[in-house]
């Protein structure tokens, strides 16, 4: 841990002079270290003298402003707090976007290795349902809102593009008018189940953390970019399906399968945008080519027109 006053990097004075400003904070003796992990944004945990916990801020990372609206965030964290889904929040420094929650301690960040036990995958599903049985979002944005907003990045910066984006985004086209016209479920959604994000405890608990990309999203997109990132098989996603609605159907699964495709097209496009902006060290262009690759995967699949009229 780092003494405040001790720092002797950019990146540490720069925080140290982030912590001054919190007013609850002055004057009391300070320290604190970073937390790895993240692919967005600089991470701290702090301990403040004379505080019964310690304290996880988030500082934006460079660009995030372009995708990431730091108010909706804030809501949904808040609400995720509200609800018992999500760690104790404060509002010390809102208005320079910098966020500040209660450190969790004794609980582990999930592994995909974690999901691979039915209990888990259970326990997840139980909270997806209360998350999205929450009241509606103040920022409401699609799937299909989220990859328009990174093309028109992709086109600004000059990034890179994979030799078929003509052909991705005529089948992203159709995914979008096939999904809309049978209609979108919007209800609150996390948009972003990287393992790190749940936090699992002892006695099988999950606690959620990082609402960055929370916004009102189709119900099931939330079902399937978490089945992407977790690898689970056909078979697994079936069972999620029977789970989380009560019954599986063969038009809710095909509704799955279309949305992890979509899920895959709109990472590897951020991935290329990040790939532009970002400063810190995580290979961007090789983390989107892969995801690009894994969307042609269900897009190629024979099934891909069936799935599409069986929405």
């Amino acid at each position: 841990m780092i003494s405040l006053g001790a720092a002797t990097t950019e990146a540490e004075r720069a925080f140290e002079a982030t912590l001054r400003r919190v007013a609850p904070w002055q004057g009391r003796g300070m320290r604190y270290r970073p937390v790895l992990g993240g692919i967005s944004n600089v991470n701290w945990r702090v301990e403040v003298e004379g505080e019964a916990c310690a304290y996880f801020v988030k500082m934006p990372g460079r660009g995030t402003e372009m995708f990431i609206d730091r108010a909706a965030a804030r809501a949904a964290s808040r609400q995720a707090e509200a609800i018992g889904l999500g760690p104790r929040t404060f509002d010390y420094l809102d208005s320079d976007d910098v966020e500040i929650a209660e450190f969790v301690d004794g609980r582990r960040p999930s592994t995909n290795r974690d999901f691979a036990a039915a209990a888990v995958r259970a326990e997840a599903i139980g909270l997806y349902r209360r998350f999205h049985a929450a009241p509606l979002l103040p920022l409401t944005k699609t799937v299909f809102d989220m990859i328009d907003e990174h093309d028109r990045q992709v086109a600004e910066l000059g990034a890179a593009v994979p030799p078929d984006h003509a052909w991705l985004a005529r089948q992203t086209r159709l995914a979008r008018s096939a999904l809309e016209a049978s209609g979108l479920d919007l209800v609150p959604c996390f948009n972003d189940p990287m393992p790190g994000n749940f936090l699992l405890g002892a006695d099988g608990s999950i606690l959620l953390i990082d609402f960055e990309y929370a916004s009102n999203n189709d119900r099931i997109y939330d079902l399937a970019i978490w089945s992407g990132e977790m690898f689970f098989s056909e078979a697994i996603d079936r069972t999620l399906i029977e789970m989380y609605f009560g019954q599986y159907s063969d038009a809710l699964f095909a509704r799955l399968m279309v949305h992890k495709a979509l899920a895959d097209v709109k990472w590897s496009t951020w991935a290329m945008v990040q790939n532009r902006i970002s400063s810190l060290d995580f290979d961007f262009y090789k983390y989107g080519i892969w995801k690009h690759m894994r969307a042609r995967s269900i897009m190629n699949d024979t099934r891909w027109p069936a799935f599409l009229r069986a929405l």
